[in-house]
């Protein structure tokens, strides 16, 4: 390993080390301590798509699915965002090179956020346009340095994105779910603020994958064959982190159970076969996930992300409910101990239900695209 690789290396076990410390708070909460916030503005995330001309790492989409699943693992929410700031960054690396400026150029490592569906309004004036309006559900929000909202919903100007500074616009606290409560998904409200045009890109550029500033293939791919990656990978965690809590669980009740044939002399009931049964099977379900993101991962970075957008989607969103099927069976195989508030399964199960309800994982939305290629090719 060289010198470079060694410190990242090092700060993702760091940013591993303080999510999972401050998981249950952040759960309890609603809120990423700044300890977690830190910790992952301090590893190579933030700048993973960030071009190489601003000091970003212009990584591989491989790179930063390993690496968000770890944290993941950890905390689900803290993974979310830590997503969520690194492939901001791919969208952003589509502003003109000044915007691209504006945001990055001393600063690779500057914490971005989306707004992918478009709201609000823009009204065109000298030098550029006059946003107004309510983005809900920008993860990350809270903590970010920048946001890159589209709009606007609908009017005279062509949609397109907006990099938008902290000190343009407020958070409204909106977002209280049952799970992946700490991702701080709430409103970005903007009173009004100018935006250069130099800080816009067309929204069908952005969303087609067509960039006038890079030619690397991470910064040219479609958003609908990225879009289900962006979410999964944290939950991938998650899943990981309720296998492995209710493994230690049917481990325990195998421990104390009697052997096969022997009599009851008292105490907790034997485990059976039913704890173990769900661990292996759930074992086996996020396996097929795992292996489903890796051949959307593999494709992405192959470079053949366009030709296969509607099939990433549709793994992406069959991988998340492998996912779901999986923390279902551990929740109700583990018994009523696992229901306790301050048990990491039923938090890891919660997490997944509702991350995986995200709108780039529902597979009614990946199906028809899917079935239309797919025709096509026969």
């Amino acid at each position: 390993m060289t010198t470079t690789m060694t410190d990242e290396r090092a700060a993702l076990d760091a940013a591993v080390r303080a999510a999972a410390a401050h998981a249950d708070e952040a759960d309890r909460t609603g809120r990423l301590s700044g300890e977690a916030v830190a910790a992952v503005t301090a590893t190579a995330l933030p700048r993973h798509f960030v071009p190489a001309r601003w000091g970003g790492a212009e990584s591989t989409f491989r790179e930063l699915t390993e690496a968000v699943v770890e944290l993941g693992e950890a905390c689900a929410s803290t993974a979310w965002c830590a997503a969520m700031f690194a492939y901001t960054g791919r969208f952003a690396a589509h502003l003109p090179i000044d915007g691209q400026r504006d945001l990055w150029d001393g600063t690779p490592g500057a914490l971005l956020v989306p707004g992918l569906v478009p709201a609000g309004s823009a009204e065109e004036t000298e030098g550029g346009f006059l946003l107004r309006g309510r983005w809900r559900y920008v993860s990350g929000v809270e903590f970010a340095d920048w946001a890159l909202i589209a709009g606007p919903a609908s009017g005279g100007v062509e949609p397109r994105f907006f990099a938008v500074p902290r000190a343009d616009y407020t958070c409204e606290p909106t977002w209280d779910a049952v799970g992946m409560r700490a991702t701080g998904s709430h409103t970005l409200a903007v009173e009004e603020a100018f935006v250069p045009a130099h800080r816009t890109a067309l929204f069908k550029e952005v969303m087609g994958g067509l960039n006038h500033t890079s030619q690397a293939p991470q910064h040219n791919v479609p958003l609908p064959a990225v879009g289900g990656l962006t979410c999964i990978s944290a939950l991938i965690g998650a899943a990981r982190g309720a296998l492995a809590s209710a493994t230690r669980t049917a481990a325990a009740k195998r421990a104390v159970a009697p052997p096969s044939g022997a009599p009851r002399t008292g105490g907790p009931p034997p485990a059976g076969d039913a704890a173990s049964l769900a661990v292996a099977t759930s074992a086996a379900r996020i396996e097929a996930a795992e292996l489903l993101i890796d051949q959307v991962v593999s494709a992405l970075d192959a470079g053949e992300g366009r030709p296969r957008a509607f099939e990433n989607a549709n793994r992406a969103s069959y991988a998340a409910s492998l996912l779901v099927e999986a923390v279902n069976a551990l929740m109700r195989s583990a018994g009523t101990a696992a229901q306790d508030r301050g048990d990491p399964l039923q938090r890891c199960w919660r997490d997944v239900t509702v991350g995986c309800s995200h709108a780039a994982l529902r597979p009614e939305r990946a199906a028809p695209g899917f079935v239309e290629a797919l025709a096509a090719r026969t």
